[in-house]
C-alpha cells in the first residue's frame, strides 16, 4: 500500500510539476547554476541525442513511455513514420501536443504501470527520465511490458539521470540512494517520488542476466543511456 501511494503521489507530482518541467531541462529559475554548468549539461544532452539518432534508423513505429513535455518526443515524430506517446499527465500531454504539432504523434493519457501495449508490436521503444522513477520490485515487470510491445528485432534506447548533485533544484534536498526523493514546486508545495540512481556497468549487466543485449554509458556526468535489443 505504501508502495502504490507513493506512485499516485509521484503522478500528482508531475501533474502539477508540468508548466515547470522544462525549467529542469533549460537549467531555468532553481536549477540555474550558471553559464558554464548549463554549457556542460546541454553538451551531454547533445551526445545523447546522437546516441538516439544513432541507435534508432529512421522510420518505423516508436513507442514512447512517459513522454513528458515533448522534448524527445519532437526527435522522434521527426525522423519516425508513427510514434505512439504514453504520459499518466494530461497536462503534460497537452504541452507535448502543442510543442510537436505532429500528426504522427498519438497520445495516449494512461499510467505506465497499467497500460497494456497494443497487439501491434512496435519498431523501438525509447523512455526518457522515466527508468529512474520504476520502483524496483517493478523493474522486471516494466521491463517484460517493453519486451511485449517491441518486434523481435525492436530496439529500445533510454536516458536518465546520474547520481550528481548539481542536476536538482538548488532547494531541493541532496540526492541519496535511498530510493525516495522529496520534491518541492516552485510554489512551495512538496512530494514524495521514486528516484533510483543507477551506475551504467550495473544496470547493463543488470539487464543482460534478464536476456537484453546491448550497452548502458555515460555521459560522463549528468545522463547515463542505453541501447538495448531483447535476446
Amino acid at each position: 500500500m505504501e508502495q502504490e501511494d507513493l506512485l499516485r503521489e509521484q503522478i500528482a507530482y508531475y501533474r502539477a510539476r508540468a508548466t515547470e518541467y522544462d525549467e529542469w531541462f533549460l537549467r531555468q529559475g532553481r536549477y540555474d547554476r550558471g553559464p558554464e554548468h548549463r554549457e556542460a549539461w546541454l553538451g551531454e544532452a547533445a551526445v545523447v541525442e546522437a546516441a538516439l539518432e544513432q541507435s534508432l534508423p529512421s522510420g518505423g513505429d516508436v513507442l514512447e513511455l512517459a513522454c513528458g513535455t515533448g522534448w524527445w518526443t519532437s526527435r522522434l515524430a521527426a525522423r519516425h513514420q508513427r510514434v505512439v506517446a504514453v504520459d499518466a499527465s494530461p497536462e503534460v500531454i497537452a504541452i507535448n501536443r502543442d510543442r510537436v504539432k505532429s500528426d504522427r504523434v498519438d497520445y495516449i493519457v494512461a499510467d505506465v504501470f497499467e497500460w497494456v501495449p497494443p497487439a501491434r508490436a512496435f519498431d523501438a521503444v525509447f523512455f526518457g527520465f522515466w527508468l529512474s522513477h520504476v520502483p524496483s520490485e517493478k523493474f522486471d515487470a516494466f521491463w517484460s511490458t517493453v519486451k511485449t510491445a517491441l518486434k523481435p528485432d525492436g530496439r529500445v534506447f533510454f536516458v536518465d539521470s546520474l547520481f550528481e548533485q548539481t542536476s536538482k533544484a538548488r532547494n531541493h534536498d541532496p540526492v541519496d540512494h535511498s530510493g525516495v526523493a522529496r520534491r518541492t514546486l516552485n510554489d512551495g508545495r512538496e512530494f514524495r517520488v521514486v528516484k533510483i540512481f543507477y551506475e551504467p556497468p550495473v544496470l547493463e549487466r543488470r539487464l543482460v542476466q534478464r536476456g537484453w543485449k546491448g550497452y548502458v554509458r555515460s555521459t560522463g556526468r549528468f545522463f547515463l543511456y542505453g541501447s538495448m535489443t531483447a535476446g
